[in-house]
């Protein structure tokens, strides 16, 4: 059954302890995205013991791939056939694979980054796009540049826009990207804390603020609302609430409906602590992929104490979509 689209009635419910991990299988180092398949098996690319882990519908840990084959796994998106998008930020490639995990070709040249903010392909980027209908691939690059770059499905270049700064259709880190309908595409410009809206050719359409997005998706299976997934603030506002560490949604035309979470972040089931990549399911579920590690191991202070908690922080969430 079609859903329609999420409005501010519509509700969403914590699935704790969803992701059910095998022993010695670990997202240690960072879930940092995900995305699902035709069949809603869970794909979560993450820097731990296995790159690329598969779960069923009920959180069962299905399979894994792509052992000692990444730098930095940063983004993921899988395409009508459930081929997987790969975008390695500190290789300085993004790759098609199969299913199986095979290699269909490569984007970029692995190990070589582009020279720095002068646009080319690729210095360090974070995620990808595709085309509903065309197949059409649209990479933010990134973290070393300031960039869209569109390809046709078979890798082919077809254009590039953007350029630092902070005027409309310049960018202070795009790093996170995602269709928005056919004929456009919306860019997390997470340093000028806004979405950028474009067209398939990269003109300016519109642009909408919001705490710092980091993370964005589309919903699904007649679900038009834009899922996006907010920062936490810098260590001089820790401890504030209703800044970031949130998932908000969003109407397709930028209208704000609701937030997903705690006031602050923290470890309960209904508190994201960075969700830096979303997906959404078939059935309207939501999954946050979180640099959990990042947050709270390299730096603590971000939220809100000197002491990290023990063991594996959670780094993978899901929320059931339960009404609306």
């Amino acid at each position: 059954m079609a859903l329609t689209p999420a409005t501010t009635d519509t509700r969403f419910e914590p699935v704790s302890h969803w992701a059910k991990l095998p022993m010695g299988i670990s997202f240690y180092g960072d879930a940092t995205s995900v995305a699902v398949d035709s069949n809603d098996h869970v794909y979560v690319f993450n820097r731990g013991t296995d790159p690329i882990a598969v779960f069923d519908p009920d959180g069962n840990f299905v399979r894994s791939m792509g052992h000692g084959e990444f730098t930095r796994p940063h983004g993921i998106e899988i395409d009508s056939e459930d081929n997987l998008y790969l975008v390695d930020d500190d290789g300085h490639y993004v790759q098609k694979r199969t299913n199986d995990g095979e290699v269909v070709f490569t984007l970029g040249t692995p190990g070589e980054p582009a020279p720095w903010q002068e646009g080319g392909m690729f210095n360090r980027p974070t995620d990808i796009a595709i085309h509903p209908e065309t197949g059409d691939l649209f990479v933010s690059d990134g973290y070393g540049n300031s960039r869209v770059h569109r390809f046709d499905g078979e890798g082919k270049h077809i254009l590039s826009w953007g350029e630092p700064g902070s005027r409309p259709g310049q960018f202070s880190l795009p790093h996170n990207i995602t269709m928005l309908g056919t004929d456009r595409v919306v860019v997390c410009d997470r340093e000028m804390f806004r979405l950028q809206v474009f067209t398939l050719d990269g003109e300016f359409v519109d642009q909408w603020h919001l705490h710092h997005p980091m993370s964005i998706t589309n919903g699904r299976n007649g679900d038009t609302a834009l899922y996006v997934g907010e920062m936490i603030p810098p260590p001089v506002q820790r401890g504030v609430p209703n800044l970031g560490a949130r998932i908000a949604v969003l109407s397709e035309e930028g209208e704000f409906l609701q937030h997903l979470g705690a006031p602050l972040p923290g470890q309960d089931a209904d508190q994201f602590t960075a969700p830096h990549g979303v997906a959404v399911d078939s059935q309207g579920s939501l999954y946050a992929a979180e640099v959990a590690w990042t947050n709270y191991y390299s730096r603590p202070d971000n939220c809100g104490s000197d002491t990290p908690p023990l063991g594996e922080i959670v780094s993978l969430r899901k929320w059931r979509r339960v009404s609306g």
